[in-house]
């Protein structure tokens, strides 16, 4: 079987993605490097006299092939670096894996990822739906990680709309990775697809995590980072992107939370500040020129408060209290310091826009826009 000889080439001892991708340039399939003579797989950079004679003594080992005929007898398929079905971005990066193993089909679409923090605010968790929604009616692949927070977000956005998304594990396929996630990662697979390069019964181990990464902002145009910390493993996945020569972009938060501080040192280091997925399209070369996104339709701006007002019957007091929220939560009396009217009318407009859905309250008699009806 074909995949097996591309699975025992990746199990030789020293060999790497980047070493197997120079020996499959140089001899085009597995099955021919392990033929090759030892001399002429010595011409191969980066393989040495050692490793030579580690690929040509090679031995199928019984736990690969248990494993690969389980992938296979779950549903699961193997995509070669040389099928067409493989993302023609990550073979562009120096170390594209060899095979990836797939539940799903992967959409024929250009791709974006969207990542985050783990522990998102609701303010994070809203921006990552909104925008992963908005990239997905437009034809974009939003790509993530299934992790919970930002990525579990912008998944579900896009669910949400009826398109397809991709989830990159960072385990075998074996198993999902939060558990709590496996509702979402089926609903993935049956439209968009799960993607893993790892073994189909391995862990999610930590060292994991920052392999799949590359594998994220690799098969993407440009990576977005909604909300992250200073030490957020969202900021690993933007400087490969970076590295890849792909695009970086940037939600801004407050500058008091500190679930904002990697996003705005990304900023501070030449990210593009995203506010809609306007700002996105216009730093992809492809797409920069477009009025319409690539299903062709209409690329949607910034909202506003303005257009709420015919949609939900608003006058003139309850646009005044909305003029004075944003997505970040403001307590009454600060409210009530920038309007005039009575404290009672106050609490009425603000109920009022709350059952409507406009706004959201949290606890401390604290209010802000819900940014998914904006």
């Amino acid at each position: 079987m074909e995949y097996l000889s591309w699975l025992s080439l990746k199990s030789v001892p020293g060999i790497g993605n980047l070493l197997f991708k120079r020996l499959i340039d140089r001899f085009k399939n597995p099955k021919t490097v392990f033929k090759a003579p030892l001399e002429e797989l010595e011409t191969v950079p980066g393989i040495s006299h050692r490793i030579a004679q580690s690929i040509l003594t090679h031995r199928v080992p019984d736990p690969l092939v248990k494993d690969m005929e389980s992938a296979l007898a779950d549903g699961c398929r193997i995509i070669l670096m040389t099928d067409r079905e493989y993302p023609c971005l990550l073979l562009q990066i120096p170390d594209p894996p060899p095979f990836l193993f797939v539940r799903g089909r992967i959409p024929d679409r250009p791709a974006i990822a969207v990542v985050g923090s783990r522990g998102a605010s609701d303010y994070g968790l809203a921006n990552a739906r909104r925008l992963s929604a908005d990239l997905a009616q437009c034809g974009f692949l939003v790509v993530s990680g299934l992790a919970r927070g930002i990525d579990t977000a912008a998944h579900s956005g896009v669910l949400g709309t009826n398109n397809p998304t991709v989830a990159i594990l960072g385990n075998g396929l074996s198993g999902i990775y939060p558990p709590e996630n496996k509702r979402l990662a089926q609903k993935i697979a049956d439209s968009g697809a799960l993607i893993s390069e790892f073994p189909f019964f391995e862990p999610p181990e930590a060292r994991n995590f920052p392999m799949r990464n590359r594998i994220i902002s690799g098969m993407s145009l440009g990576t977005l980072v909604v909300e992250a910390a200073q030490k957020s493993g969202s900021l690993i996945t933007a400087r490969l992107a970076a590295e890849q020569n792909r695009e970086v972009f940037a939600v801004p938060g407050s500058i008091r939370s500190f679930k904002s501080s990697g996003t705005h040192s990304l900023l501070k280091q030449g990210a593009k500040l995203v506010e809609s997925i306007q700002d996105i399209i216009e730093e992809i070369p492809l797409f920069a020129e477009m009025d319409t996104a690539p299903n062709g339709s209409p690329i949607r701006s910034p909202g506003g408060t303005e257009h709420l007002k015919n949609k939900f019957n608003l006058d003139f007091s309850d646009l005044s209290v909305l003029k004075v929220l944003d997505s970040y939560p403001v307590h009454i009396d600060d409210i009530h310091g920038k309007v005039s009217m009575e404290p009672g009318l106050l609490s009425g407009i603000l109920l009022k826009l709350e059952l409507l859905g406009i706004v959201n309250q949290s606890p401390g008699k604290l209010f802000s826009l819900n940014e998914d009806v904006l």
